[in-house]
């Protein structure tokens, strides 16, 4: 079977004939790159990939990001573990956000490889970023155009966003390096991006890590993130992606937000996530 790309619903798309336990011809990972690039996540199904198959396709992207907060893989660090035990109440990932726009130089994606799913639920929803700034209503645009953001790791990963006297931290030991998100500075990201890649604008705040607009009092900008939230969390932008043995999503953090259901009370589900350095956003 031939490789091929088909739609996945409203975003993204499936990539299909394709064994990721083997290296990549360059012209199939030429294809990949370009329906990454266009679509913002691309997704494998019906894949048996090893932790070191894992890494080696994460390699071909670029250098890969060790995680300052997640718990490492124990034998492959570079494989940060996502996981929800039974007695979790928890989950990791649990709101829309995108990774790392609190570093300098954002990541340029994340592969995530099922590795232990619960009989059901635990689905990741994914929003586009390309499709909601194609959608902004022009007055929305125009207010957003050549605007700055900042954004923060301290409020999510920080000492203070779980005081440990609180006991309100139930992320146990999945989380942790606080005092790495607490002397880590704020960064600034235009809010709308020409996506390196694609050439495409996309939206680039979130509700994970974007604290403010600049150049605007703190109430306006409060109300203007909140309208720009509430236009991308339209179902005009978003798909459901529904794990099953075997799956690998690969998400462009520039071109997505996403966002992991916790509805799988008192199930196991573990999943690798490996995430790939990225640049600058001009």
């Amino acid at each position: 079977m031939s490789l091929t790309i088909q739609s996945h619903g409203r975003v993204g798309a499936e990539v299909l004939g394709v064994d990721l336990s083997q290296p990549l011809n360059e012209a199939q990972f030429a294809e990949i790159r370009s329906a990454f690039a266009e679509h913002g996540v691309i997704f494998f199904r019906d894949q048996s990939i090893s932790e070191q198959d894992h890494i080696a396709f994460a390699r071909r992207w670029g250098q890969i990001n060790i995680n300052r907060f997640f718990t490492p893989h124990a034998a492959y660090p570079e494989i940060a573990m996502v996981v929800k035990e039974k007695h979790h109440r928890d989950n990791i990932g649990g709101g829309w956000h995108t990774d790392h726009s609190y570093d300098a130089e954002p990541a340029l994606g994340s592969i995530l490889v099922a590795r232990e799913l619960p009989p059901t639920g635990g689905a990741t929803a994914f929003a586009s970023m390309y499709k909601a700034y194609d959608g902004l209503p022009q007055r929305l645009r125009d207010q957003l155009e050549g605007r700055n953001a900042v954004h923060s790791a301290r409020h999510v990963f920080g000492s203070k966003a779980y005081p440990a006297e609180s006991g309100q931290d139930t992320r146990g030991e999945r989380i942790g390096n606080s005092a790495a998100a607490d002397v880590l500075d704020d960064v600034v990201h235009p809010v709308i991006l020409t996506h390196p890649l694609s050439g495409k604008k996309a939206i680039y705040v979130n509700p994970g890590f974007t604290l403010h607009i600049q150049g605007i009092d703190a109430e306006r900008s409060k109300e203007l993130l909140a309208e720009v939230y509430e236009h991308v969390t339209s179902e005009d932008f978003i798909e459901d992606f529904h794990w099953r043995d075997g799956s690998i999503a690969f998400w462009d953090n520039r071109a997505t937000w996403h966002y992991a259901y916790n509805d799988y009370a008192g199930h196991r589900r573990e999943m690798h996530r490996i995430t790939i350095e990225g640049e600058a956003l001009g």
